[in-house]
């Protein structure tokens, strides 16, 4: 079963904030972090608006698509940054439902989880931000049930695609055609483990009770200190403790340093924290010893698909194997 997830999607200006709002509709730009918030929001999810440090309104996203014909679609107009001279559309949309309306200071403690995200990354830098259960639990309690409906769109007529994800530079052709890269595996592996059998197969495998799998959310990357955790397993209604399974995903082979860097996470959730999992495609094999004595479990990924052809996300996800590195 899959429950839904909780997003902060951020907006660029207050302008395309009010059309997001008016139209119930977010959107995403034809690049690398549009495409992976496509893979990372579901239909079914909840999602708020992120502008000025406020939260503005509760929405569950209803449809999501990639429009074909997107350089002339409305409502947002074409954004060019003068650094790059890059252009950029928003080829990925989200039709929403308005649920709630509220206008909220991320100050606010019910905020308090994405709130540190933003804190330690000095800012927003990226398109959406997950937060817990919590945090939807309470902003599901603010501002007022709505029945309002959005203002409809003059659509021009339009196709739709997926978008496909190779291993060689020279078939990329943004947004049509992606990169495969880390942040799609780790994606990949994130709705894979969202799935409650998937999360009981991987704690039977780490030798921990697969009857805790109900009890826990799989979050994406959660910044700290010494970094960014990559997948963040924690209960999902803590009582008395907090128990967190810490998760890094390397795509390549891991290097020992990889190993250093999962513990320095561990360390700093400290006596909650009941392990760390490190994912990649192979291990060294003195990193199978070392990974012990530092209470980590190495998982091996095999993703056996005929590169040839780009591949779909669901081909990806479908294709996706976990298993105990030996």
């Amino acid at each position: 079963m899959r429950r839904p997830c909780y997003y902060l999607i951020a907006v660029s200006n207050r302008h395309n904030l009010d059309l997001c709002i008016r139209h119930s509709l977010a959107g995403f730009s034809n690049s690398g972090t549009g495409v992976w918030t496509f893979l990372e929001v579901s239909e079914g999810d909840f999602i708020s608006f992120l502008y000025g440090a406020r939260a503005h309104n509760l929405f569950q996203v209803v449809r999501r698509e990639a429009v074909t014909e997107f350089e002339t679609m409305p409502p947002w107009p074409p954004v060019t940054f003068k650094e790059s001279g890059r252009t950029y559309h928003f080829p990925i949309r989200h039709s929403l439902k308005l649920v709630r309306e509220f206008d909220e200071s991320l100050v606010r403690s019910e905020f308090a989880y994405v709130a540190e995200n933003l804190l330690l990354r000095a800012g927003y830098r990226k398109t959406h931000f997950q937060a817990d259960q919590t945090t939807l639990q309470s902003v599901s309690q603010m501002g007022t049930l709505s029945s309002a409906m959005p203002e409809a769109l003059n659509y021009p007529s339009y196709t739709t695609f997926l978008p496909r994800f190779t291993k060689r530079q020279s078939e990329k052709r943004v947004p049509f055609i992606f990169q495969f890269q880390e942040v799609i595996l780790q994606a990949a592996i994130r709705q894979f483990l969202h799935n409650d059998e998937s999360l009981k197969t991987l704690l039977l495998q780490l030798g921990i009770d697969a009857a805790l799998a109900s009890q826990l959310e799989v979050l994406g990357e959660k910044a700290v200190s010494e970094g960014h955790v990559d997948i963040l397993i924690k209960d999902r209604v803590p009582i008395a403790a907090a128990l967190k399974l810490v998760v890094e995903v390397k795509r390549p082979k891991a290097k020992a340093g990889d190993l250093l860097q999962l513990r320095a996470y561990m360390d700093e959730f400290g006596k909650e924290c009941i392990g760390g999992v490190l994912i990649a495609e192979g291990f060294p094999r003195a990193m199978l010893r070392d990974a012990l004595g530092m209470k980590i479990s190495l998982l091996k990924y095999e993703l056996p698909l005929d590169w040839s052809q780009p591949r779909t996300f669901q081909e990806i996800q479908n294709g996706l194997r976990l298993s105990i590195a030996t």
